[in-house]
């Protein structure tokens, strides 16, 4: 066992506040993989970590002790483990992983190369970069080179055989080889085309870096695009950043592994690699944005929130992680704090349309429509060319207006949303839903809400503004139909099953009626949706329109 075993046990059994010897090994054991599934990697390292003490060479407890700490970035704190695993003869992809990145940031490539050989790597896509950029931090370029051909003549690994090796040729500085590579239209991420822009301009380019830039990325820019193109308009020559040395390049490795696996894999196995990413290059923003993203898929808003905190205040990417750490401490259920961070992000960060559209959406969904309203109105006009302005803006400007009851404001939106996206089913649902429910321009609100169904058909939102529109027009066995298709699509929605509730009535189907109506109330709806469902079932659907001041429906057949 490595002499620093007992140290490392020691240090994550003092972090878990647990008593020495609590509970059996098993108990450990089982509420460590309880955690694990979880993904409460804090917890799961804590219990794995107290049953180790007891059962110091069981390799399901190394393993669960290992992942759960790479999930939480401490890498240097658990290469001792996976040094023990190495030592026990255990194949562990884990154990490999962070042994080779712990290789890496000391700089011993010796290990990663004969670790790679001797076939104790990650996998096929990883091993094969991992060597080539080990033979780069060994000042072996031309092995490297050749490596890096190797991985993209392995099928389906082309671009990143190709891509790696432009790196590695810019950071010794043959930008022009490297940018011989990335003009072959080779297919290359937004970090790609920002390393490319890099070498356009370190061969005196600038021009075409910034035509590249607006064919790429469009007049909109964040900070970090922004800030090069303004650099590089300025005649200043752009350093190479992306890649520093070799473990930077191993960084970018995991990163592009990570972002290859983002939605094809689970989010907890896609973190392993960010992490290691991170772990490999401190200063690496977009592997702490994508940690941080996977966190928050998760549920771990906390450990979202710390991780989003790491993103330091002068880095282009600044806001775009302020962004994602409101949105996580929103979805942990502290909505007063991240108004608070985007209120800050607001003022250090005035110029850009984004932060202050968020800032709308947040005040809208805590139901502060007047300030929403002022949100958006600095977000809008922050574009340059109205017509610029993304129709969500308006769009949700146009419901904070008709929050606040302000109709012709909240229609004109609505309609200049539709001007600058024609067809978008969320805006025309939402118009002629509204529309309806104030018993106007009824046939357009049909036209509307039948397109926006022609998009969205399995919308049971749109599906039962559909329904709706047809039961105020009085067409109620078309209207029954579509609102029995909305409550398929929508069964646990209060409102779709009020409406079909409605819908089962104005056809004679008072029983079917009644029930639907039962079912909207055991779905929470709002007080005053439900008390007008409890009048339904008390006096009915026609009595509770006649109090209301409205026509009786005419019944075919009751029963």
């Amino acid at each position: 066992m490595s002499p620093l075993r007992p140290f490392v046990l020691a240090a994550a059994f003092a972090c878990a506040g647990l008593p020495a010897l609590a509970q059996g090994v098993s108990g450990a054991y089982l509420a460590g993989r309880v955690a694990e599934t979880d993904r409460n990697f804090s917890e799961a390292a804590n219990r794995f970590a107290e049953a180790l003490v007891m059962d110091k060479e069981n390799p399901q407890i190394m393993q669960g002790l290992v992942g759960a700490n790479i999930a939480l970035g401490e890498v240097d704190l658990i290469a001792p483990v996976a040094q023990d695993m190495a030592d026990l003869g255990v194949g562990s992809q884990l154990a490999h992983m962070a042994l080779i990145a712990h290789a890496a940031k000391t700089e011993d490539w010796g290990t990663v190369v004969t670790m790679i050989e001797d076939e104790r790597g990650v996998g096929p896509l990883v091993d094969g970069l991992s060597r080539a950029w080990a033979l780069v931090g060994q000042g072996e370029m031309g092995a490297a080179l050749e490596a890096f051909d190797a991985v993209s003549q392995e099928e389906g690994l082309n671009s990143f055989g190709l891509y790696h090796k432009a790196l590695a040729l810019a950071l010794v500085g043959d930008f022009e080889g490297s940018q011989e590579i990335f003009a072959g239209r080779l297919q290359i991420t937004r970090r790609g085309a920002m390393a490319n822009i890099e070498v356009l301009s370190q061969l005196d380019r600038n021009d075409e870096a910034i035509e590249m830039i607006d064919a790429t990325f469009g007049p909109e820019l964040d900070p970090a695009l922004r800030r090069m193109k303004e650099q590089m308009a300025a005649g200043e020559r752009l350093p190479f950043t992306h890649v520093g040395n070799a473990t930077d390049g191993l960084a970018e490795v995991y990163f592009a592994v990570a972002s290859a696996l983002e939605g094809e894999a689970g989010p907890d196995y896609t973190l392993l690699y960010s992490r290691i990413a991170k772990y490999l290059r401190p200063d690496h923003v977009d592997a702490t944005l994508l940690s941080a993203d996977l966190l928050d898929v998760m549920g771990r808003y906390d450990l979202a929130e710390a991780t989003y905190r790491e993103v330091p205040e002068t880095d282009p990417s600044y806001h775009a992680a302020e962004l994602g750490r409101a949105d996580a401490l929103r979805s942990a259920g502290k909505e007063d704090a991240a108004i608070e961070v985007l209120q800050s992000l607001s003022k250090t960060h005035s110029e850009l349309p984004v932060v202050h559209l968020t800032l709308g959406d947040f005040y809208r969904a805590d139901e502060r429509y007047a300030e929403a309203v002022k949100a958006y109105d600095k977000a809008i006009s922050l574009y340059e060319n109205p017509q610029d302005a993304r129709w969500f803006a308006y769009y949700t400007r146009g419901i904070a207006y008709e929050r606040l009851g302000e109709w012709d404001n909240a229609e004109a939106d609505f309609r200049k949303a539709l001007e600058l996206s024609p067809g978008q089913p969320q805006v025309l649902n939402y118009l002629g839903y509204s529309l309806v429910e104030m018993g106007t321009k009824l046939d357009e609100a049909l036209g509307m809400i039948e397109q926006a169904v022609a998009t969205s058909p399995n919308s049971g939102h749109i599906v039962d503004s559909l329904g709706w529109v047809l039961f105020q027009l009085g067409r109620y066995e078309e209207a029954a139909a579509q609102l029995e298709r909305a409550a398929e699509l929508m069964p646990v929605d209060p409102i779709v099953n009020d409406h079909l509730g409605d819908g089962y009535w104005a056809v004679g189907r008072k029983i079917e009626a009644r029930f639907q109506w039962h079912r909207a109330l055991s779905f929470d709806p709002e007080e005053e949706d439900a008390e007008r469902i409890r009048r339904k079932l008390e006096v009915g659907l026609d009595q509770v329109l006649a109090d209301e001041g409205a026509d009786p429906i005419k019944v075919a057949n009751g029963d």
